[in-house]
């Protein structure tokens, strides 16, 4: 991601960041409502509910059934060991499941909102040592490993329901996606209002979801995330998600300086601003760079109405890539555009001055966050 001068940031940054927090206050997207954004939009989804529908059942693969696995070399063929199967895996036909862990190693490594709490909590703690015990009285690498590196094995375990909830939540969000398909399909969304409006109801609905996770160790169960955990789909993972990887995210190898020295990192990881709101289509297209998988992975499943509008534009089929991410890009904003308005403090109508100050201050520290993303896209 190429560095933005600051004397650029703050020369633009009360402009945007007063817009967006208009938008936000009065209840109007962050998309321009146009039938180009709706088709890229909604075509986009689809195609990204498909791919997460594989990335959510392989990652509660992974936490269930390759848990602390030493040598998971199958992790990513779902238990099906078919030489077919295996045949394409090689041949690199076949879904890029790297980019999930990119995106559970971003939630795992920033450690936000609840589920974090529970996970340094002492019943986290205890439930991994009551697991250890278990599962090392047959596996003779992880007892030896174990009194070695006693921190090795809970956080393994730590990263095995980060796992495990981001599978849950990518379930919900593929089949929200795929039904935001069928509605503008039958007429029942016909806009970019009614698609971020259908999308907050879904996360609203799915709000209070259970986020639990167990294993099986030698016939007994053994709880990770227990329901008296208390965790919830929005607020525990939905939320950090979105800090996560649309916020955040991670630098990209070959877009800035790791060294140290010349400071084009933050040392705060809240600073952080590598997330799919503030990328670079173009090096997010890079050789190396992970959301250059995701967008090979869209492709496979683009809706033929959506190729064919890439077609027609520009470089056609060259630069097909880089046009979905764009695309994918706005399709990013209605979702947080969606997830600030089902968390907003208080309704937008309501005419008490402390709701309505909770609210200013509530879309201020988003427009300050998003202030400085890449809303140029939001207009194109």
């Amino acid at each position: 991601m190429p560095v933005i001068s600051q004397e650029l940031v703050h020369a633009n940054l009360s402009i945007d960041q007063q817009e967006v927090k208009r938008r936000l206050l009065s209840s109007e997207t962050l998309l321009s409502d146009t039938a180009d954004h709706l088709l890229e939009v909604v075509g986009v989804l689809e195609s990204y509910g498909e791919v997460l529908d594989a990335y959510s059942i392989n990652l509660i693969y992974q936490a269930e059934e390759q848990f602390l696995n030493p040598f998971p070399i199958f992790k990513y063929l779902d238990g099906d060991l078919n030489p077919a199967k295996i045949w394409r895996h090689l041949n690199h036909d076949r879904i890029n499941f790297e980019y999930a862990e990119y995106c559970q190693k971003a939630m795992f490594w920033h450690a936000t909102g609840g589920m974090d709490a529970y996970l340094d909590s002492q019943d986290f703690a205890d439930h991994c040592q009551r697991i250890i015990a278990a599962k090392r009285r047959r596996d003779p690498l992880l007892a030896l490993l174990n009194p070695l590196f006693p921190g090795f094995l809970p956080e393994l375990i730590r990263s095995a329901a980060t796992t495990h909830a981001l599978g849950q939540f990518w379930r919900v969000m593929s089949d929200l996606f795929l039904d935001l398909a069928a509605a503008e399909r039958d007429g029942r969304v016909r806009s970019i209002p009614e698609v971020v409006a259908f999308i907050k109801d879904g996360l609203v609905t799915a709000a209070a979801n259970p986020i639990q996770y167990s294993v099986m160790i030698h016939g007994e169960r053994f709880w990770v995330l227990p329901p008296e955990a208390g965790l919830t789909f929005l607020v525990d993972v939905a939320v950090p998600y979105v800090e996560a990887v649309f916020l955040r995210g991670t630098p990209f190898l070959g877009t800035v300086s790791f060294n140290a020295q010349a400071q084009q990192i933050s040392p705060d990881q809240a600073q952080f601003t590598y997330g799919a709101l503030y990328a670079d289509p173009l090096p997010s297209m890079g050789a190396g760079i992970p959301p250059s998988l995701l967008m090979q992975d869209m492709y496979r499943h683009l809706p033929e109405t959506l190729h064919q509008w890439y077609l027609e534009r520009t470089r056609m089929e060259g630069d097909v890539r880089v046009k979905i991410c764009m695309s994918f890009q706005k399709s990013m904003f209605c979702v947080t555009n969606a997830a600030i308005n089902g968390t907003m403090p208080h309704p937008l109508e309501s005419s008490d001055p402390e709701a309505q100050a909770a609210n200013d201050a509530y879309a201020e520290a988003w427009s300050q966050r998003l202030g400085i993303a890449r809303t140029d896209c939001l207009a194109a």
